[in-house]
């Protein structure tokens, strides 16, 4: 019928292929032809059944984000249409799946009678992570085959199910491990053949029954889901929905689910939650960088230190099944980096997040040792030891000479300047940063650190292996913090001095958290341990009068039970603590600073307009290629709020005029060098945008 929507005949099996690469996609130019071929099937009466699959590596995987808010989403025959005319169908409909059935792929599916799948297919409703909820009955329809206490959290979480998990809660009614569209077509003769009674979705009902009888426990459980989306509009919505599938007639639910759906895609959260969506496939694009080049072969990854960050790093290449060698200068040290790591891995057993055996596998790539020349076989050897630059230089001159040729060589520092540490060697070309952010296992950023000397071929490798290791990769360039950390001393410049002038520790960290950030700065240096701050600035030789005061009367943070805040025994819930106002009072007055009332809008201007104007600089300076490459940064590494759409996104919302002109009331009232707003800021000011005003700006 069309070049996107073929349809062949087995016997009276009418057989509909779908084809829109990569992913098919459900484009206004697939649902077209899709619509006619469904409708001339239904009215054909030589078919007796129908099976919908698609060619390529899967089933539909979603809607066309980029039709969103255009007239094309909405045009007839959209989805909801679509969904209708399969529940006309009076002849059984199979719809075969393999690869991923998400959002509207499944929704689709979900309009069949019947669904078969590929053992190793996999089923979602993920546009919560855009922002939305399912905008064609997603909602109304999975609670109808899983049950709503199964259809809550996969709608508000978007993670995907596996098919032997849709199986058995109903939502596939059979799974195959070969030959797909050959068991779905005898699948559908054997449904003919038995009089499988032909029920649409919409008209089950007996998945409701026990969550109706038991509305309280159900708003128990909704609660309980939505405690870890704070500050989300889409995810309440999407809970909304689904009680709403308990609740209303079923046409009245679908109604109200696309009201929510046109509320959702039309406000600024869904807007940055998809700006992020693109941002991240943005970030991989790297100047240089083209399909002509290739990654070297990454076998076995060496990891020099086992301290928290080293283990960490190593558990990724674990987690990826890269097999590990990791260096200790010390049996001892080696033993308790070893042992941490399989405590760690213990916790996952024990949540239920990891099984025995794959704890065993992982542990089983792990190979220790305290000899340099045992990393002789490595691949790539990253180095995760003592920030120091000396110390740094020692390792890498180490590494030169077991190193083989070929292996990628990289620091995990933090600030360093990776060109100084490339010097040190012999091979400069195949050394670039690999920063890690803590809990290294756990947090998703790596920002890949080109050094001027970085051969192509090894960033090609970096890309890849983050991707291995399901990491977020962004490339940056070479500057004292790079672009996460020098952004964040920009946001902390004025933290100090807002607490001389009249702040308190609660007062900022309220700002934070009411923006949408997990913890405020205070909160989040007692987490981290304020004695790492306070050694950084000694070996800098600078000061903090407040901070320094604290660590000097042994206040580390929570590991000490007392830091900018008290903390109870066995509590990690910060009190605000007298004798840290007391001592506040006491440095202002050492300084000679006249307290005074200081207001929200004033901190959040002091601490997060200049991190904005120091990202303009990042722009400017090349540091980073790309606005949503910083962004890509703050939401992976920092906790910036992802409803927010990281912190250039968000600037850009706030006003760019606003922020220039707020900058310069501070810079006329301080004089401090934090507030004067960067050229690239100006201009961008102007145009309405960062993208627009760093055309200029060379690529990192």
């Amino acid at each position: 019928m069309s070049q996107y929507v073929t349809v062949r005949r087995e016997g009276d099996i009418a057989v509909v292929t779908l084809d829109n690469p990569p992913v098919n996609s459900l484009s206004h130019h697939l649902r077209e032809p899709l619509d006619a071929a469904l409708r001339a099937l239904r009215d054909d009466a030589a078919v007796a059944a129908v099976v919908i699959h698609c060619a390529g590596r899967t089933f539909i995987a979603g809607a066309d984000i980029t039709e969103f808010n255009t007239p094309r989403a909405t045009a007839s025959p959209n989805l909801r249409e679509l969904i209708v005319t399969l529940e006309t169908f009076t002849k059984p409909t199979v719809a075969a799946i393999h690869g991923t059935a998400f959002g509207g792929g499944l929704e689709l599916a979900m309009g069949c009678h019947f669904r078969v799948a590929d053992a190793r297919a996999q089923f979602g409703l993920p546009e919560v992570k855009l922002g939305l909820l399912p905008g064609a009955g997603g909602t109304v329809r999975l609670p109808r085959l899983i049950g709503p206490g199964k259809a809550l959290p996969a709608i508000v979480s978007g993670n995907p199910i596996g098919a032997k998990t849709a199986l058995a809660d109903g939502l596939v009614d059979a799974v195959f491990e070969d030959d797909l569209v050959a068991h779905a077509i005898v699948f559908a003769r054997d449904a003919l053949s038995a009089g499988r009674p032909l029920v649409a979705v919409r008209d089950r009902e007996d998945k409701l029954a026990t969550a109706r009888a038991d509305m309280a426990g159900f708003d128990a459980q909704i609660a309980e889901t939505l405690k870890k989306t704070k500050g989300l509009d889409a995810p309440k919505r999407c809970a909304d929905a689904v009680r709403n599938a308990l609740t209303l007639p079923f046409d009245e639910a679908l109604t109200t689910e696309r009201a929510y759906f046109v509320e959702l895609v039309e406000g600024d959260q869904s807007k940055a939650q998809r700006h992020l969506f693109f941002a991240q496939r943005e970030a991989a694009k790297v100047e240089g960088i083209g399909s002509d080049v290739k990654p070297r072969a990454v076998k076995r990854a060496g990891v020099i230190g086992a301290g928290t960050m080293g283990g960490g790093i190593a558990m990724s290449f674990l987690n990826g099944g890269i097999p590990v060698t990791i260096l200790e200068m010390t049996r001892e040290a080696l033993d308790r980096g070893v042992a941490n790591m399989e405590k760690n891995y213990a916790i996952s057993v024990q949540r239920g997040s990891m099984t025995e055996e794959a704890k065993g596998k992982r542990m089983g790539l792990l190979t220790g040792t305290t000899d340099y020349a045992d990393l002789a076989d490595c691949d790539l050897i990253i180095e995760a030891v003592f920030e120091e630059m000396s110390v740094k230089k020692e390792v890498f001159g180490r590494l030169d000479s077991v190193a083989k040729p070929g292996a990628i060589l990289a620091s995990n520092t933090s600030y360093l300047d990776v060109n100084e540490i490339a010097a040190s060697t012999a091979r400069p070309a195949d050394v670039l940063g690999l920063h890690f952010f803590s809990p290294a296992n756990v947090m998703k950023l790596l920002e890949i650190v080109r050094g001027a000397k970085t051969a192509p071929d090894v960033l090609a490798t970096a890309l890849d292996v983050a991707r291995r290791i399901a990491k977020v990769p962004v490339v940056v360039g070479v500057c004292h913090g790079f672009v996460g950390n020098r952004m964040l001393a920009s946001r902390s410049a004025e933290l100090e001095d807002l607490l001389l002038e009249g702040a308190t520790p609660a007062q900022v960290d309220k700002v934070f958290t009411d923006f949408g950030w997990p913890m405020g700065p205070f909160a989040m240096g007692d987490l981290a341990g304020l004695d790492i701050g306070w050694r950084n600035r000694k070996s800098l030789g600078k000061t903090a009068a407040i901070a320094d005061a604290l660590c000097e009367a042994g206040r580390y943070g929570q590991k000490t039970g007392k830091g900018f805040y008290i903390y109870e025994a066995g509590s990690r819930a910060p009190k605000s603590d007298p004798e840290v106002e007391a001592l506040i009072e006491e440095k202002a007055r050492e300084k000679g600073v006249n307290r005074r009332t200081i207001s929200a809008e004033e901190i959040a201007e002091r601490t997060m307009y200049p991190m904005i104007n120091e990202g303009a600089k990042v722009l400017e300076e090349g540091i980073a290629a790309r606005s949503s490459d910083v962004d890509i940064v703050w939401i992976n590494g920092y906790g910036f709020p992802v409803g927010k759409g990281g912190p250039m996104f968000w600037a850009e919302l706030e006003g760019l005029p606003k922020i220039v002109e707020r900058l310069e009331y501070w810079h006329g009232r301080t004089g401090k060098d934090v507030f004067k707003p960067s050229d690239l800021l100006r201009r961008a000011a102007t145009s309405g945008s960062f993208r627009k005003a760093s055309g200029t700006g060379k690529a990192a």
